[in-house]
């Protein structure tokens, strides 16, 4: 198995893993438990709350739930709308990663030569890579504001605790991450070692001697070959005739 299909093997595993954690990163936009707390009132009831970014919920022990959405977006503390920003950027990074890197894959043979295969590759893995930076941000913040709250001694509010998207994200994002680094190290190797290649491959240049003259000058027609050549014996020949007529006049003398 040669470097080559080892490549192409890897940016397939990579470009699945990537798929998966981008599908698991967008999961967790509808889910409604980020945040979770349980509420016992009397021995036989108890009421759970759980909430996620975009609004927040409350449920009964026997199943019946009530949610109500955010009223204002201008209420919402600035942590809220980092995070929406971040997930929602994780997820559009992620969907023109998958685009780049169906380009790009040497399975697929659409990119063209090696070179922008290797170049579209690498910008595929990091828009990838970019992705899952993104939405793990917005998670381990999310999670670590939810810890501190939860820790406060001084923290008089209702208090939660960390949800199953969260974890779901963190997930994701790792697999982001993971398949992102990964594809793009093996795409930006290829990519830099094709361009230098071609940078700094020497230029031979043929001396004069050896470089082939036009074919309208080597190659003349057969009739101008003949008829200069029917030229030259005519000249050849009027010269030895008048050649041999000044040397008569010369001898008859001599004989006289």
């Amino acid at each position: 198995m040669n470097y080559r299909t080892v490549v192409m093997y890897m940016e397939i595993g990579c470009f699945v893993i990537c798929v998966c954690g981008w599908i698991l990163v967008c999961s967790t936009m509808p889910t409604e438990i980020w945040t979770w707390s349980e509420v016992d009132s009397i021995v036989l009831t108890s009421s759970n709350y759980f909430s996620n970014l975009w609004k927040d919920c409350v449920s009964d022990s026997t199943g019946v739930s009530d949610c109500k959405g955010i009223p204002s977006m201008f209420g919402l503390n600035w942590d809220i709308h980092m995070c929406r920003g971040l997930i929602i950027t994780s997820i559009i990074l992620g969907f023109f990663g998958a685009i780049l890197l169906l380009v790009g894959m040497k399975c697929t043979k659409i990119g063209g030569s090696e070179v922008t295969n290797a170049r579209v590759t690498f910008a595929g893995g990091m828009n990838y890579l970019v992705s899952g930076l993104c939405s793990l941000i917005a998670f381990s913040y999310y999670g670590n504001k939810i810890r501190e709250e939860f820790q406060d001694p001084n923290f008089r509010a209702q208090k939660y605790e960390i949800g199953v998207a969260v974890y779901i994200g963190w997930g994701g994002s790792t697999l982001l991450v993971v398949g992102g680094l990964i594809c793009s190290i093996f795409a930006g190797k290829e990519a830099c070692q094709s361009s230098s290649k071609n940078k700094h491959m020497p230029v031979y240049k043929l001396p004069d001697a050896y470089m082939a003259r036009p074919a309208e000058q080597t190659l003349r027609p057969m009739s101008t070959a003949l008829t200069e050549g029917g030229e030259s014996s005519k000249v050849s020949s009027e010269t030895r005739s008048s050649r041999s007529n000044s040397k008569t006049p010369s001898s008859l003398n001599a004989y006289v």
